[in-house]
């Protein structure tokens, strides 16, 4: 199937029921979700797995997800980059993007649940993770990128990853507040943050290689909220041509012949938040010639070599696709957690704002 126009209401159930159920098949007895059978995992993908699991009504299986890292988390409040049958993987590191993405999964689910329980229940880990995260914002306002096994921090920010960490603390400030925790050191963080994303580039990539060829540079701030709707969609036009391959997808990198699902999915998500309804329909609609019968979607394929690269459908990409589709149609009660910044306010306050980013 190459084309899928989705519209708010129409959720096409039993056409991504397959999609969930692949979800449900890779996680494994213990409750984590790897990229693929036998692959690691590591907990960035693991949340949006777990995340495409609540969109498709999978709640226990959700839980189940987040409870694995609940039952893993260091105490320090971190974990492992990559996990191999349970143990770390490869390089020793923590990477404070993933650590932090863990607010935006346990938020997403309650939005759809409204399951207070399971809030206050991991309340405890969100806490110990977001700490862990902010000990190493700089007085800048970035978010150092990585953390060596003897706590001393890779002194260096990515775009991306800082942006993935602005919504997370967004998150994480809702969760507090609907729990009547006090977050206020969580709010500042977040605003200087934002001041660094929106007025600090020199702040980012300041010991390799400019990060600027990677489509989610481009397209994260926008994605999360950083940089607000006004501007949004002229951000995300400058560089239209230079990443976005008609009747294909979103490139990876702006030097290779190469569109992948999950970025082509994000990118969905960041023109609904530049309040572009029409391209993000046209872009999503695309994706699904990618698709396998069993629901799930190949990483990415190579226009040059005509040859669908790497061999790997991962359970990240598929939930992504979820995702898409569930703010494209409104399905579930999270539908704008990635294209709208509510930021509630405590009951003191009033309940709800629109917070400015």
């Amino acid at each position: 199937m190459s084309g899928l126009f989705l519209s708010p209401g129409l959720f096409p159930v039993e056409y991504f029921r397959p999609t969930v159920e692949f979800l449900l098949r890779e996680q494994r007895a213990d409750g984590s979700i790897p990229w693929f059978v036998d692959g690691h995992m590591d907990p960035w993908d693991h949340v949006e797995a777990a995340m495409g699991l609540s969109i498709g009504g999978e709640y226990d299986a959700a839980a189940r997800a987040y409870q694995w890292l609940a039952d893993n988390q260091m105490p320090c409040g971190s974990w492992w980059a990559f996990y191999k049958e349970g143990h770390e993987h490869d390089d020793p590191r923590r990477e404070t993007n993933f650590v932090a993405y863990v607010a935006t999964g346990v938020w997403h689910h309650f939005l759809i649940t409204q399951d207070k329980a399971f809030l206050n229940r991991l309340w405890p880990m969100i806490e110990r993770a977001m700490a862990f995260v902010l000990s190493h914002q700089t007085e800048h306002g970035e978010v150092h990128w990585a953390i060596n096994p003897d706590h001393s921090p890779r002194e260096d920010a990515l775009v991306t990853g800082c942006s993935s960490i602005y919504k997370s603390l967004e998150c994480a400030i809702n969760i507090a507040v609907t729990l009547e925790k006090d977050c206020r050191e969580w709010r500042e963080a977040r605003d200087a943050l934002g001041e660094c994303l929106r007025h600090k580039p020199e702040r980012f990539d300041r010991t390799w290689e400019s990060k600027s060829r990677f489509s989610m540079d481009w397209f994260y701030p926008v994605l999360t909220g950083a940089i607000p709707p006004l501007q949004a969609r002229r951000h995300l036009m400058s560089r239209w041509d230079t990443f976005v391959v008609n009747g294909m997808g979103c490139r990876c990198v702006s030097d290779q012949p190469w569109v992948t699902i999950a970025e082509s999915c994000e990118l969905t998500l960041a023109l609904l938040a530049a309040g572009d309804h029409a391209r993000a329909v046209t872009l999503y609609s695309w994706l699904h010639q990618w698709r396998e019968d069993d629901g799930s979607y190949w990483t990415g394929y190579q226009f040059v070599e005509d040859v669908l690269w790497p061999e790997e459908r991962p359970t990240w990409t598929a939930a992504a696709v979820l995702l898409a589709a569930d703010a494209l149609t409104h399905h579930t009660a999270a539908s704008r957690l990635f294209t709208q910044v509510n930021v509630l306010e405590p009951a003191h306050a009033g309940s709800v704002r629109v917070a400015k980013p």
